[in-house]
């Protein structure tokens, strides 16, 4: 499959499976919230945004109903919610840092000064994604992106999604290259023109589809699409 000969004038990327480990929320942000959960309710149980969450909370031991939420990993908004302060606390304070792959956030910079936008589309919320790039394992990378976009653009293995994601960033769909781990994304990317690379990390098991340029980092991505290479 031939690449673009054209250099990418943004690059949009994924975040689990591509940037960052896919077992990094698995095994790291659920556990932390998890273990934190009895003292952040004690700390801040009163305050108006962590009582207006429990408020929503069945049963007499909420820590009790909201631990076997956890446990079945339901997707439930006041367990959402209340994880979400829990692990902006833990970023705040330097206990949680974003995973990133080593190879992404040098790439990301040489890109960045070479006047290629970034943005980020991801299932998880533009909160997250903002706490993750700027808590990061190699620190704070929120300056490099102008924007974020989550599931609230559309589905991401809908083509429509990133003919939006074009039309709010201004540019042309031919001009960006969408980088994930999911073919299906991928598939619905092209669907809008965009040009589109998979990320298949040999730590994360993926597989590589065959229907879309592939890379094992973000230094492959940018041999196939001619961005720079850090110095």
């Amino acid at each position: 499959m031939t690449p673009r000969p054209v250099l990418p004038r943004l690059v949009l990327t994924d975040i689990e499976g591509t940037t960052s480990a896919i077992a990094f929320v698995k095994d790291t942000l659920f556990p932390f919230a998890e273990a934190e959960l009895d003292a952040f309710l004690a700390d801040r149980g009163a305050e108006p945004e962590v009582a207006a969450i429990l408020a929503e909370v069945p049963g007499p031991d909420r820590a009790a109903t909201l631990r076997g939420w956890m446990a079945a990993d339901a997707k439930v908004t006041p367990l959402k919610a209340l994880q979400g302060l829990i692990w902006a606390a833990g970023f705040a304070d330097g206990r949680l840092r974003g995973h990133l792959w080593p190879d992404v956030a040098p790439c990301l910079r040489a890109w960045h000064a070479a006047g290629v936008a970034l943005a980020v589309y991801s299932s998880g919320s533009v909160g997250a994604q903002r706490l993750l790039f700027g808590h990061s394992e190699a620190g704070d990378l929120l300056p490099l992106f102008s924007g974020f976009f989550d599931t609230r653009v559309g589905a991401k293995r809908e083509a429509a999604s990133y003919a939006a994601i074009a039309a709010q960033t201004g540019q042309e769909p031919g001009g960006i290259l969408f980088l994930s781990d999911v073919a299906e994304e991928l598939d619905a990317a092209r669907a809008s023109g965009l040009a589109t690379c998979q990320l298949v990390r040999a730590q994360d098991g993926t597989v590589a589809c065959g229907r879309h340029p592939a890379a094992m980092d973000f230094p492959g991505v940018a041999s196939l699409f001619q961005l720079p290479l850090p110095g």
